[in-house]
């Protein structure tokens, strides 16, 4: 099979997104399958990642990847999206390449670049396929990159619902690895939508012989943690991903003399980097705990350090499935997040973790609280967690995958 896929992100930016891309072209290769994959460029930031240049050109056997011009997305300074003038290039990679099927992720972001819906157009002059990926709940992000009244925040969400259900339904079809989100989708007005499990992680890198002593002093540099029990915030440090809540949180605990015990007996590990980097950092030091930044963390480090962590914490409401939750099953760590986007569909509460109320300070710290104070839970809750993602390998979503293509290829034939 020969496939097409345009992306709105790829390696060295990592997130949800390029991780799910990365190891689907992996397998891709693997099987034997043609793959051309378009992405933004990320050359322009290559004082950010200076292996950006690993991940242009062939980077498997049968998988070439192909950087469009790329301006700054949204204001981020790591993050890039592809320019409208560089949509002539793509047009004249796909006639090149002449794939059986188009795929792509996270239209709607790329619509914000081209200025069109993308490859749409192709795709229907030349008789093929073409099918688009549902990762980011991008309507959702509006309230925290935009500081405008609530009405007229609610007046842009239900204009871009609109907008967005439109680039959707122009394809053939509409895949989604949540069921909570598939249902969002299907009320926003998206027709052709499909739920399937698309996402996997790979357990036997999640190896529990990994876990060492003294890791995090060893591998970061960080001081001597002793007994603390270690918890890692793994993620963008940017609005979308619920940190002014948390800062918000952490603080009001640190001036309770309840969690006094509770703040002296935990280090915070934050893995990731991003806008609200020094506004993090600055906030963090009030706290009674030690906080160690550990910077961005590639994929390949990950299992190690989910491995050498007691407790992952998300406070994101706008996840859509939350790939890292998985991993961290797959390490066998419990999981603490709010109950809200697509994470009840990865977490059942008081079996792989512990769900709190969205906004709700008081419900977090009592769910925190418990967490760290029962290491047995902690281990019952990991071994469930790690069983629960046993069957979720990429192996097996790459080929569903690839079933579902060959399903559209063979119709549009027909």
């Amino acid at each position: 099979m020969k496939v097409a896929i345009l992306t709105s992100g790829f390696f060295p930016v990592i997130d949800g997104v390029t991780i799910t891309v990365y190891n689907r072209v992996k397998r891709l290769s693997q099987m034997g399958h043609q793959v051309l994959l378009i992405c933004p460029d990320y050359q322009p930031i290559s004082s950010l990642y200076a292996n950006w240049s690993s991940y242009v050109g062939e980077i498997f056997p049968g998988v070439t990847v192909l950087p469009l011009e790329s301006a700054p997305f949204m204001g981020l300074e790591f993050d890039r999206n592809v320019k409208k003038s560089s949509y002539p290039l793509l047009l004249k990679a796909l006639a090149e390449f002449r794939p059986d099927l188009i795929h792509v992720d996270e239209p709607e972001r790329l619509q914000l670049g081209f200025d069109k819906i993308p490859a749409a157009d192709f795709a229907k002059r030349a008789g093929i396929p073409c099918v688009s990926f549902l990762h980011t709940d991008f309507i959702a992000y509006l309230e925290d990159y935009f500081a405008l009244p609530k009405p007229i925040i609610r007046l842009m969400q239900a204009i871009s619902k609109r907008i967005v259900s439109r680039i959707y339904n122009a394809y053939d079809l509409t895949l989604i690895s949540s069921k909570i989100t598939y249902n969002k989708a299907l009320k926003m007005g998206i027709k052709n939508a499909l739920k399937a499990e698309l996402l996997g992680v790979n357990l036997a890198e999640f190896d529990p012989a990994l876990k060492r002593d003294r890791f995090f002093e060893q591998t970061y540099q960080v001081a001597d943690l002793g007994a603390k029990v270690k918890l890692l915030f793994l993620g963008r440090l940017t609005p979308d991903k619920g940190w002014k809540f948390t800062l918000r949180t952490l603080s009001q605990m640190a001036n309770s003399p309840k969690y006094q015990t509770l703040l002296n007996s935990v280090a915070l590990m934050i893995a990731g980097d991003g806008s609200m980097r020094d506004e993090i950092t600055e906030a963090l030091s009030a706290l009674p705990c030690p906080v160690h930044f550990l910077g961005r963390i590639e994929p390949d480090a990950v299992p190690a350090l989910l491995l050498n962590s007691d407790l992952h914490i998300t406070t994101s409401e706008k996840e859509t499935r939350g790939l890292t939750l998985l991993e961290a099953f797959a390490a066998g760590v419990p999981v603490l997040a709010p109950q809200a986007g697509g994470i009840p569909d990865s977490l059942e509460s008081g079996q792989t973790g512990l769900l709190f109320q969205p906004q709700n300070s008081a419900d977090f710290a009592a769910k925190l609280q418990q967490l760290v104070n029962d290491s047995v839970l902690r281990q019952q809750m990991g071994a469930r967690g790690r069983a629960a993602v046993a069957d979720l390998s990429w192996d097996a979503a790459v080929e569903r995958l690839v079933e579902i293509w060959q399903q559209q290829i063979e119709r549009a034939a027909a």
